[in-house]
């Protein structure tokens, strides 16, 4: 049986079909064909929405900056110092565990100098900037710390997708213990 086109098929409906093949079968199985099956509509119909399979993860990684962020702000509603730093991150943590090959395409921007990638991840780290105002942090040494703080959610995240925690400590007390560490170091005036 071959696929029947789509008529109207929106963008975010296919951005969130492929984010759900990256999530389930990783991001490497994220093709316009499989996507075209995944759909079932005909592989050229997905050139109405891109040019080409690097066009796609641009959007894709646009679509997962944009997810994060939705995630990230809503956490640290209504919180700020450490309670904040420490319900972004969480928050942070628990993206990459529930949407590992979206998290993944965040990463994976064809280029990150692009312009509309860009415009997504600057959303994060402004946010990331308003959550460490509380610890009287300016110009450059702000933005050590969100790079300090990004190391981290990163890190930890890669490590536990890839399996590096292989001990049987609890991986959210291990996180909140290494945070804690890194809030105690933005609060000493070093």
């Amino acid at each position: 049986m071959s696929p029947r086109p789509k008529i109207g098929l929106r963008l975010t409906t296919i951005l969130e079909a492929a984010g759900e093949i990256a999530d389930k079968q990783g991001i490497d199985e994220v093709s316009l064909a499989n996507l075209a099956k995944n759909l079932e509509i005909r592989p050229p119909s997905l050139y109405n929405h891109f040019d080409g399979l690097p066009d796609l993860r641009k959007k894709l990684a646009i679509f997962g900056l944009d997810r994060l962020y939705k995630v990230v702000a809503d956490a640290v509603v209504g919180v700020s110092g450490t309670e904040a730093v420490l319900a972004i991150s969480k928050a942070y943590v628990s993206f990459a565990r529930e949407h590992p090959g979206i998290y993944e395409a965040t990463l994976m921007a064809p280029d990150p100098e692009d312009n509309e990638v860009q415009q997504a991840g600057a959303k994060i780290v402004n946010l990331s900037l308003q959550v460490l105002r509380d610890f009287n942090l300016e110009g450059d040494r702000a933005l050590h710390a969100v790079r300090g703080l990004r190391s981290i959610l990163h890190g930890f995240s890669a490590l536990e997708q890839k399996g590096g925690f292989k001990l049987t400590l609890d991986l959210d007390q291990s996180l909140e213990f290494i945070l804690e560490a890194f809030i105690a170091g933005l609060s000493n005036k070093w």
